[in-house]
């Protein structure tokens, strides 16, 4: 399981789940740059709990998505003019490497990233979890169900520690809910 590898190619999640994801060290990883990709608009990622909440709790959500969009563009366009002694190319690449700093978490990207089959596995046991942050535990059960239609044999005793052992990892902090994909 050490030879065997899966590469992913995601889109449409979070920087939030980026920075979650890039904790399993033993993979390789590409990710969209924000130092050499404009930002302005951006799309961003909504949680569920947001969204189910709506009203004044969605609304507000939106509004800082806004905001930060806005305040985005004009650091943006004030450091173009700022660096507008250099090349237009260059110009705009300064301009968005420091403009990319007021960016939310929730700011998308796209990733495509390999793990060999044993560090799946872990990923699985963690990231199946019901204590799993819901993005990235959404990504985990979609990539653990392609592992298995690929290779079934491989990953058939793969997923959340208390699905595949019936030992929760979590300790104290098991939710006492086993998780089966």
């Amino acid at each position: 399981i050490e030879h065997a590898s899966y590469t992913f190619a995601v889109e449409g999640v979070s920087r939030a789940l980026l920075a979650q994801l890039t904790r399993h060290r033993i993979a390789s990883y590409s990710v969209q740059s924000q130092r050499y990709v404009d930002k302005s608009s951006f799309d961003y990622i909504v949680p569920p709990a947001i969204q189910e909440c709506g009203g004044a709790a969605l609304e507000e959500y939106h509004y800082m998505m806004q905001r930060i969009a806005t305040s985005y563009d004009f650091i943006r366009t004030e450091l173009i003019r700022y660096h507008a002694k250099n090349s237009t190319a260059t110009a705009e690449r300064l301009a968005n490497e420091d403009a990319r700093f007021v960016l939310p978490n929730a700011c998308d990207t796209r990733i495509i990233f390999t793990m060999n089959a044993r560090s799946l596995h872990n990923f699985f046991r963690l990231r199946c979890c019901n204590r799993a942050q819901w993005e990235i535990r959404a990504m985990a059960d979609e990539m653990l169900k392609l592992c298995r239609e690929v290779s079934p044999v491989l990953f058939r005793k793969a997923g959340a520690s208390c699905a595949v052992s019936g030992k929760c990892s979590e300790g104290a902090m098991c939710c006492g809910e086993p998780r089966g994909i």
